[in-house]
């Protein structure tokens, strides 16, 4: 998927929603562990629900990789599923790599080729050669670690050097001469409010993966204010907040309302910004 394609896509759903499929089978609804293959079948029904409202979705593979070969094998057939069945999803392997270039190269074969996901969540800090083997492949995205949600982001995130500029600006203007907006976006937590200003300074035209917002308590207004460009520049995930919104039988249902909640709002700042 290409960017015009991701912006017209946004249009389309009045959305701009990522829903994060980090299934915990200690937390999926109990009825389903008799399933041949429970993730699998979460996810279905998950996806099933939220596919109105949302215009992403992004595995988180840490959740799949715990299971061994079952969660690995879950990954794959929940993949083959959107693309299957809602091939207009924009779908974000969350698995952040990020090694030298021949190690990068096999993981961009396995993700890129093999997988066939949108895009693909990348740690920046081996530098230039560790990133381009994901750069190769046409209509493909890095999406690449900048200013993360988590309270310890303050730890080497925030540092500054003796010109002060911030580690993660540093990252954000150096980085651009690797790729443009077209191929590259970044990770920039809901939890950073208005830093999301300083963000935009740097890199005005990119997208952004936004973490955070519902159950980390990230604010939807407050990520627009600063960081909404004039094509929405935006992908705001909510995984917990969907996904575990119920542990029923109609945990599928309760999913549907939170993201259709979450799609309004939405809709309400696209309206806002004329898109």
């Amino acid at each position: 998927m290409n960017y015009q394609q991701l912006v017209s896509f946004i249009r389309r759903q009045r959305s701009f929603l990522c829903v994060g499929l980090d299934t915990d089978l200690r937390k999926v609804p109990a009825h389903l562990l008799n399933e041949e293959s429970p993730i699998f079948t979460f996810n279905r029904a998950i996806i099933d629900a939220t596919a109105p409202y949302c215009v992403a979705y992004k595995p988180n593979l840490a959740f799949y990789e715990t299971y061994g070969v079952k969660g690995w094998q879950a990954f794959e057939d929940t993949v083959r599923y959107i693309r299957q069945h809602y091939p207009s999803h924009f779908i974000i392997a969350d698995a952040k790599r990020g090694d030298i270039g021949n190690t990068s190269a096999m993981y961009a074969r396995a993700f890129f080729e093999d997988l066939d996901v949108d895009a693909l969540t990348i740690a920046p800090y081996m530098g230039c050669d560790s990133v381009e083997p994901f750069l190769g492949y046409e209509g493909k995205w890095v999406v690449l670690l900048a200013l993360t949600s988590n309270k310890g982001s303050a730890d080497f995130q925030l540092t500054e050097g003796t010109d002060g500029m911030k580690l993660f600006e540093r990252v954000l203007k150096t980085s651009q001469s690797w790729a443009d907006a077209s191929q590259m976006m970044y990770v920039v937590g809901a939890t950073q409010g208005a830093k999301f200003a300083d963000v935009r300074r740097l890199v005005p035209y990119h997208f952004l993966l936004v973490p955070g917002v519902g159950a980390q308590g990230g604010s939807l207004q407050e990520v627009c204010q600063y960081g909404m460009t004039d094509d929405c520049g935006l992908l705001v995930n909510s995984s917990r907040g969907i996904i575990y919104a119920d542990n029923t039988p109609c945990f599928a249902e309760a999913a549907a309302a939170a993201a259709h909640a979450l799609q309004e709002e939405m809709a309400v700042e696209l309206e806002k910004k004329g898109l």
